[in-house]
């Protein structure tokens, strides 16, 4: 146990170079993660950037899924998540086996999966997408073949919208996107009428109908840099806030309460990972995402079919 913020950071900071390792932190960890993380971004992201390094650890400061992506695309390097127990609500609304029988009653269907899936649901997969990336993709496949869209209900509504596309869609949600307020969104548009509302579009469409911006976690920190409104509400996990304002210090930025006014609009599982804990993870090279070998391959083929199509 270290003493005080400082001593871990600096505990850190030495094994990471014994380690050969690097620090991933995705934009909803807390602050003083993400200020001593070698990148910060999103999920995929994040993993794309650390296969193309000579790091032989990668520590994954997110949620399982994350970790996992990250080694399906780095199976040589050792994988650590700081918690194993950091999970997610929307991958666990998406159970592997539930799927698969979900999958053979729509048989024509050519599957796309967003990236916020397990690893046994990507092998399901014929596509992977991200919420930068799905309606363009989504735009790529043929017009006569059936589409079946797992497992956010509310991101394949948007990109159903969007692309003029119907989708049939895995009843699935994220519960940080689910549990933003509306009353409570419109009352801060009433007491800050210039602001801009941005929102990810894992959001409940009612809140969607309400926002002048929607795009992904990055797509929404570039635009907070690049729009001329000097105040923003934003509708996502408040993580992304600490980024915000240091790219634009001299805008404001507003979260939206949860339902009933309560803090829910912070994920728990981000939050699970500690210093104490990516400290220890360092210190023991545990917990280590394992993950078989066939599996992986499977779970990589839909990725790779998406980087072409993106390219």
């Amino acid at each position: 146990m270290k003493d005080t913020p400082d001593d871990l950071i600096s505990a850190i900071n030495q094994l990471r170079k014994e380690r050969n390792a690097i620090v991933l932190a995705h934009y909803y960890q807390d602050p003083e993660i993400q200020d001593i993380a070698d990148f910060i971004g999103d999920s995929l992201e994040l993993s794309r950037k650390a296969a193309n390094t000579d790091a032989d650890v990668i520590v994954f400061c997110g949620v399982h899924f994350m970790a996992e992506t990250a080694k399906i695309l780095s199976p040589e390097k050792i994988v650590l998540l700081p918690d194993a127990e950091a999970g997610c609500s929307l991958a666990d609304d998406c159970p592997a086996e539930e799927f698969k029988a979900f999958k053979e009653n729509h048989p024509e269907h050519f599957v796309v999966s967003y990236i916020n899936c397990t690893a046994a649901v990507k092998a399901q997969s014929d596509l992977i997408c991200t919420s930068s990336n799905a309606v363009d993709l989504v735009n790529q496949i043929p017009t006569d073949k059936p589409i079946l869209f797992a497992p956010d209900q509310n991101l394949g509504r948007w990109v159903q919208r969007q692309s003029g596309r119907e989708l049939t869609l895995w009843q699935g949600r994220c519960m940080v996107h689910e549990d933003f307020s509306e009353e409570a969104l419109l009352k801060l548009k009433l007491k800050h009428p210039d602001a801009e509302v941005i929102a990810h579009p894992e959001c409940m469409e009612n809140l969607l109908e309400l926002a002048d911006f929607i795009g992904s976690t990055s797509k929404l920190l570039q635009h907070t840099q690049t729009s001329s409104a000097t105040t923003f509400i934003v509708i996502t996990e408040p993580g992304i806030l600490h980024q915000m304002q240091k790219k634009v210090p001299s805008k404001k930025f507003l979260d939206v309460p949860g339902i009933d006014g309560c803090s829910c609009n912070t994920c728990p599982y981000m939050r699970m990972n500690t210093l104490e804990k990516l400290w220890h993870c360092l210190e023991t090279l545990e917990p280590r995402i394992e993950m078989d070998e066939e599996l992986r391959v499977k779970a990589l083929e839909p990725i790779q079919r998406m980087l072409e199509m993106s390219k």
